[in-house]
C-alpha cells in the first residue's frame, strides 16, 4: 500500500487529506511541521509527500530543500497563500508540483497518482541499475586485478581520457563502464562503439551523425554517437581499427569539442568523456602508419592494461563460482559445486579467449555436468575439440 506523508500546520487540513487518502486506499502519516516531517523522513520510507509552504518553524520551500537532499520521493506543495512566483521557486527547488488551496479534489488525486507512478519509475530504475551494476561486477582479488580497481577509483572522479589496452576479451568494456558509472557523469548515458565492427565508409555516419539526403541511405537526419553521449561517456572500443579519415575527424573533435555531421555545414558542440580501447599496440601502428600519433597521445592520458586470464589465474576459481551463480539464478536452480581438483584443472588450461572462453567453459559445465563438478568433468567437457 502506498504511504503518503501530509505536512501541514493546520489539523484541519491535516484530518481532511487523511480522509481522502485514506478513503483511496492509501497509508497516510502527517507532520506537523517540518522539524517533525524531516524526522519522520529520515526513519520511515514514503511513495509522496503533500507539503504545506506557510508553517511556522520552518516553511514549505525550506522543508523541500531539506526533503531533495535525503531523497528523491515525489513532493506536491500546497499553498493558500501562494503566487505564480512561490510555484516556480517550488518547481525549480525541485517539487514535483503545486497544487492551490482551496484544493480541488480531482485535481489532488490525479496528481497523487501521477506522483506515484513517477515514485515507482525512480525504484524500478534504481533496482535496474543495480542489476546492470552486478552484471558488469569486477571478479578478482589478484594484484593486476587489485591495481585497477585502484586505479578506477583515482581516475573515474576526473575527465582524464583513458586508454585501455589487453588481449580479447579480457574484460576492457567492463573497466569502461566502472570507470563511466564511478564518475560525475554516471547519470549521463554510455554509448559504445565497436570501431571493429563498422565498415570503414559508415564509421564517420555512426560517430557524428548525416544530415538527410547527405548520401544515398541517408533518407533522415541521424545524431552520430557523439552527440548521444553528451554529457555522458563515449566507449571507442577496438579504435585501433577506425580510419586514418575517421581518426583526424575524432582528433578535431576531440581538440574542439566540436562536430559536424556528414553533409552538414554547421558545428555541434559536444561534451563527452572519451574511453578508448584496443587489443593492439598502438605505438607499433603509429610506426607503421596506420594509427595517428597525435590521436594516441590525446586518448592515452592514462592507461590501464587488462592482464589476460592466464596472467591471473588465482582469480579463475571466483569467476567460475560467480559465472555458474548467474546461469543457476537465469535457469532457476542451485549452482552446481566446484571440487578442488576440478578448480586446479580449470587453472591449468591455457585461455586463448580469456574471460570469455572462461564463461562459455562454466556455461557449458553447467548444462552438461551434475550437481557436483570433478576434474573428470573438466577434462570431458572444458576443451573437447583441444583433446
Amino acid at each position: 500500500m502506498p504511504r503518503i506523508l501530509v505536512i501541514d500546520d493546520e489539523r484541519a487540513i491535516r484530518n481532511t487529506l487523511r480522509e481522502i487518502l485514506e478513503y483511496e486506499n492509501y497509508q497516510v502519516e502527517d507532520a506537523v511541521d517540518g522539524p517533525n516531517a524531516l524526522e519522520l523522513i529520515q526513519k520511515e520510507s514514503f511513495d509522496v509527500v503533500l507539503c504545506d509552504i506557510k508553517m511556522p518553524q520552518m516553511d514549505g520551500i525550506e522543508v523541500l530543500e531539506h526533503i531533495m537532499q535525503i531523497t528523491d520521493v515525489p513532493v506536491v506543495m500546497i499553498s493558500g497563500h501562494g503566487t505564480i512566483e512561490t510555484a516556480v521557486e517550488a518547481l525549480k527547488k525541485g517539487a514535483y508540483d503545486y497544487i492551490a488551496k482551496p484544493l480541488d479534489l480531482n485535481r489532488l488525486l490525479i496528481t497523487v497518482r501521477n506522483a506515484l507512478d513517477k515514485s515507482r519509475l525512480v525504484t524500478e530504475t534504481k533496482a535496474l541499475k543495480r542489476k546492470v551494476s552486478k552484471q558488469y561486477e569486477m571478479i578478482g582479488e589478484s594484484h593486476a586485478i587489485t591495481e585497477i580497481k585502484d586505479m578506477i577509483e583515482r581516475v573515474a572522479p576526473s575527465e582524464a581520457r583513458v586508454l585501455i589496452t589487453g588481449e580479447s576479451g579480457t574484460g576492457k568494456e567492463l573497466v569502461a563502464r566502472w570507470l563511466h558509472e564511478k564518475s560525475h557523469r554516471a547519470e549521463g548515458p554510455f554509448v559504445e562503439v565497436n570501431c571493429a565492427a563498422i565498415p570503414s565508409e559508415l564509421i564517420e555516419s555512426v560517430l557524428f551523425g548525416h544530415e538527410k539526403g547527405s548520401f544515398t541511405s541517408a533518407i533522415k537526419q541521424r545524431k552520430g554517437d557523439f552527440e548521444q553521449a553528451t554529457n555522458g561517456t563515449l566507449f571507442l572500443d577496438e579504435i585501433g581499427d577506425m580510419s586514418l579519415s575517421a581518426q583526424a575527424k575524432v582528433l578535431r573533435a576531440l581538440q574542439e569539442n566540436k562536430i559536424m555531421r556528414v553533409g552538414g555545414e554547421k558545428e555541434i558542440a559536444v561534451n563527452v568523456r572519451v574511453v578508448a580501447a584496443t587489443n593492439k599496440n598502438l605505438l607499433e601502428e603509429v610506426q607503421n602508419k596506420n594509427f595517428r600519433e597525435d590521436l594516441y597521445h590525446r586518448v592515452s592520458v592514462i592507461l590501464i592494461h587488462v592482464p589476460s586470464l592466464n596472467d591471473r589465474e588465482d582469480d579463475i576459481p571466483m569467476l567460475a563460482a560467480h559465472f555458474m551463480q548467474a546461469m543457476a539464478e537465469n535457469e532457476g536452480k542451485a549452482p552446481s559445486v566446484f571440487m578442488e581438483d576440478a578448480l586446479d584443472e580449470l587453472k591449468k588450461i591455457h585461455y586463448t579467449g580469456n574471460i570469455r572462453e572462461l564463461r562459455n567453459i562454466i556455461e557449458r559445465l553447467a548444462i552438461l555436468c551434475g550437481p557436483v563438478i570433478t576434474a573428470e568433468d573438466i577434462k570431458k567437457y572444458a576443451q573437447p575439440f583441444r583433446n
